[in-house]
């Protein structure tokens, strides 16, 4: 912008003073800013008329010094002492006051600024022959090389570019220092926006805090044996959550359930001779003690075998009784039927199922059953989906217990099943029995 006259000044003073037009209108009519406009008009006032102020002027460190202190002393802004002063333009007093210490009104000698290295901005490296390029450009790909290296220390040499949002922006922040922010934000491939969204999320303090050290303390109390839904239910007890946000800090805090998937084999063979498939599939009861499926597994310790007979009740997957022993002899499921049968009345009503074994086959158990008025159920041949309640008691057996164990002896082993199937009737609960175990299930339903 060109210099004006003292004449053409003070004709827009004048017309500013004598008229009742504002700033912006007086400014507009003359085609000059009306911040321009309001400086000289300050600076007019403040000099009682006697100009807008001198310009080509030289000003003495005295003089500078008087300013500087009378600025300070009043609390003024620049423009303010620019009218005071009649200096017309504030912005001198900005370069007075960059000539001295950190705005101090002392005047000082004038300080060489320091020569900091050029900070070299990271880019990609491309094809082209190293000899053919400059100095500047090899460092730049230096330098991008070097970045991408300290982000996949970061990231970790397992996970690869596999991290989630919030870890990419730990690490952005972590780096941001040492490298360019814009170029760390697209190395990683997150917006801009995401970043200062994600980093004031997390500064933020954890509003489930209290709710993951409940998560922690019941997933440990239970040894590891549930997953996101029974500990849920647990949780429910005192207070109300959904099961998806249990199963989202459990991911967070990388808790897993230990037991292991179960997989069934079937065989599609002929219905069995000895009894017909009376159970076929219906594995629900209305009420105790109407449908009981058994079968028998086997443990191998130390080189030594131990067979294990239970009886389970459908109505509530309560193990009725059960017997153990070192050999799969009759007795085994002949000492556990009598057990079992000693809980029934007179006129049980009830319908026992089991696979096609030979123990079940015998006239001795077949016997037993029919004094008792009970009536026999087998599944078809080599089809263990026909006693799949059986089956899958006997996978969660194993897989919550004795493959997270290890046994010195048949001994330690038995006093094991003992406490663990008192546990799976007294304590672990069942998200189909409304996250009750089998035993509480049973008494509420009798009260």
């Amino acid at each position: 912008m060109g210099k004006y006259t003292e004449q053409f000044k003070l004709t827009a003073i004048t017309a500013y003073l004598d008229g009742s037009n504002g700033f912006r209108k007086v400014a507009k009519h003359f085609g000059i800013d009306f911040s321009l406009l309001r400086r000289w008009v300050a600076s007019y006032q403040a000099n009682n008329g006697a100009g807008s102020g001198s310009h080509g002027q030289r000003y003495t460190s005295d003089f500078k010094q008087q300013v500087l202190s009378y600025m300070q002393e009043h609390r003024l802004s620049l423009r303010q002492t620019a009218a005071h002063f009649g200096l017309g333009q504030s912005s001198r007093i900005g370069i007075w006051q960059r000539q001295y210490y950190s705005g101090s009104p002392a005047p000082s000698a004038a300080i060489k600024p320091i020569n900091m290295p050029k900070k070299i901005k990271p880019a990609k490296p491309t094809d082209t022959n190293d000899d053919q390029k400059s100095r500047d450009q090899l460092m730049a790909e230096l330098e991008f090389l070097r970045m991408e290296n300290a982000v996949l220390k970061e990231l970790g040499s397992a996970r690869g570019k596999g991290a989630n949002t919030r870890e990419k922006v730990l690490i952005v922040s972590k780096l941001k220092r040492r490298f360019p922010l814009p170029d760390l934000l697209e190395l990683v491939e997150l917006a801009r926006s995401t970043f200062y969204y994600q980093l004031k999320a997390q500064q933020k303090p954890d509003r489930h805090a209290e709710l993951k050290a409940l998560v922690h303390r019941v997933y440990h109390e239970q040894k590891g044996l549930y997953g996101y839904r029974r500990i849920a239910l647990v949780i429910r007890k005192e207070k109300r959550v959904n099961k998806k946000v249990i199963e989202r800090l459990m991911a967070e805090q990388e808790l897993k359930s230990v037991v292991r998937p179960k997989k069934y084999r079937s065989y599609r063979g002929t219905v069995g001779k000895v009894a017909a498939n009376l159970l076929e599939r219906n594995f629900v009861a209305q009420r105790p003690n109407q449908k009981w499926v058994t079968d028998v597994t086997e443990f191998k310790v130390a080189q030594q075998k131990l067979y294990l007979s239970p009886v389970m009740d459908l109505y509530n997957g309560e193990i009725v009784a059960y017997e153990m022993a070192s050999r799969p002899c009759y007795s085994l499921v002949g000492n556990m039927l009598g057990k079992a049968l000693d809980c029934l009345g007179e006129k049980p009503k009830l319908v026992l199922h089991s696979d096609q074994g030979w123990h079940y086959q015998q006239a001795q158990y077949r016997r037993v059953l029919s004094e008792r008025g009970v009536k026999q159920s087998m599944s078809r041949k080599g089809n263990c989906l026909d006693n799949a309640a059986m089956e899958s008691f006997f996978g969660t057996l194993k897989s919550e217990f004795f493959y997270l164990k290890r046994f010195e002896n048949i001994d330690e082993l038995r006093a094991g099943l003992d406490e663990y199937i008192h546990y799976y009737n007294h304590d672990r609960i069942k998200l189909r029995l409304n996250g009750l175990s089998p035993v509480e299930y049973r008494a509420q339903a009798a009260a």
